[in-house]
């Protein structure tokens, strides 16, 4: 199983999104510099975290995103399947497209029990603690190794 790119900056947008007060918005462009994200990759991610309703969107002068809901009510489950679909490591598991194997495939339940460890962990995994450790790794590293433009630009912005 691999991370898709869509999701590891998906997380990265809703971590910088929710490190900020609540009811703080952001615009695209601000949010696709701290994640790392092209502006048009960010465009696309944020636009689905919408549709999913994890974020809103509010266009003009003031606009920008913000959390739809409290950051302690989001799972990296809740971003990783608004952006990928259901979690789905083999064809003969929910969401798969089903195999003819597994009523006697002896790996079906060390897939069925892998996938849902996975489910587990990200699903106990909520933003509001993401953001918390993205705020205190930032300030100890700003703390080992002083921050010059250049350096604040290259640091590693979320999670």
């Amino acid at each position: 199983m691999h991370v898709t790119r869509m999701a590891d900056y998906g997380v990265r947008l809703m971590v910088e999104l929710a490190i900020r007060p609540a009811g703080t918005r952001a615009t695209a462009s601000e949010l696709a510099r701290a994640s790392g994200a092209s502006f048009a990759f960010a465009g696309k991610i944020l636009q689905r975290l919408v549709n999913a309703r994890l974020l809103t969107s509010r266009a003009g002068h003031d606009g920008g995103f913000e959390l739809e809901r409290p950051a302690a009510d989001i799972s990296m489950l809740d971003i990783v399947t608004a952006l990928e679909g259901p979690l789905c490591m083999n064809d003969c598991l929910p969401g798969g497209t089903g195999c003819s194997r597994q009523p006697w495939c002896p790996a079906h339940d060390v897939w069925a029990n892998a996938q849902g460890a996975v489910a587990h962990v990200l699903a106990s995994e909520r933003l509001d603690r993401l953001a918390a450790a993205a705020g205190y790794n930032r300030a100890r590293l700003k703390a080992i190794v002083p921050m010059t433009p250049a350096a604040a630009h290259e640091a590693p912005r979320s999670a």
